[in-house]
């Protein structure tokens, strides 16, 4: 349980484990319940931990990429490179780096007066819902938001792209096929939960928004079911990660 990967594993888990306590207990609940209503502190409350721990898991899964390439790309060397000393804060600088982020974009949602019904077209308080009811202008979130998404989505997909070509390439170089067959088993799961989770978040932050209001409204739907996909079956499927062999 002190090997490096099983460290980040641990860490993904309690990730996974607040994640969909911040989420799915408000997604029952307006089912279940006749009147919808949130506090705007509770909102806020969710939101901000909504995005620290996708934040969080986003740099955690590139984190993940490089102990995989470390492991079968430099195998001599990965006891060396992945000690205590540097698997520790990669997974300390992941909740860090997510927690910031979290608290910048909630923080600029706050300042935002908001007038109308306040009614949220969406299961959760999810930030792109919410700023559709603010009343003032915007465009710093929406600024923001483009620059997280560079930061935690754009880089880290990049990371762990670069890393599989390394780890594809070094496979391919093996001379067995049972041996490529033990190293492809030793990172497929944590490719597989990586395509579906940023797969989901991409989808849902990368496309274009629709100026029709039909279309708009057929992409609202589809946004609630990705957030759901996302805050639920995601979390769901990251238990398959325990069944890498380091």
């Amino acid at each position: 349980l002190h090997q490096p990967m099983f460290y980040l594993l641990g860490n993904l888990s309690f990730l996974d484990i607040c994640y969909t306590t911040s989420s799915v207990p408000l997604i029952l609940d307006s089912f279940l319940t006749p009147r919808k209503t949130i506090s705007l502190s509770a909102c806020f409350g969710q939101m901000f931990l909504s995005f620290a721990m996708g934040a969080t898991e986003c740099v955690l899964l590139s984190m993940m990429a490089f102990d995989r390439y470390m492991a079968i790309c430099n195998p001599l060397r990965y006891p060396v490179v992945m000690s205590k000393s540097a698997y520790v804060p990669m997974a300390t600088g992941s909740w860090a780096a997510g927690i910031t982020n979290s608290v910048v974009q909630t923080s600029q949602a706050m300042r935002l007066p908001f007038c109308g019904d306040n009614v949220i077209n969406h299961f959760t308080c999810e930030i792109l819902a919410v700023l559709k009811l603010a009343c003032a202008d915007i465009s710093i979130n929406v600024i923001s938001m483009v620059v997280a998404n560079i930061l935690f989505l754009a880089i880290p997909v990049l990371f762990i792209f670069v890393s599989y070509v390394f780890i594809i390439a070094t496979i391919l170089r093996i001379p067995s096929a049972e041996g490529r067959k033990k190293a492809f088993s030793t990172c497929s799961a944590h490719l597989t939960v990586v395509v579906v989770f940023y797969g989901t978040i991409l989808f849902m932050y990368g496309k274009p928004k629709s100026k029709d209001p039909q279309g708009a409204d057929k992409q609202d739907l589809s946004d609630k079911l990705i957030s759901l996909f996302y805050g639920v079956v995601t979390p769901m499927l990251n238990p398959v990660i325990y069944r890498i062999k380091t």
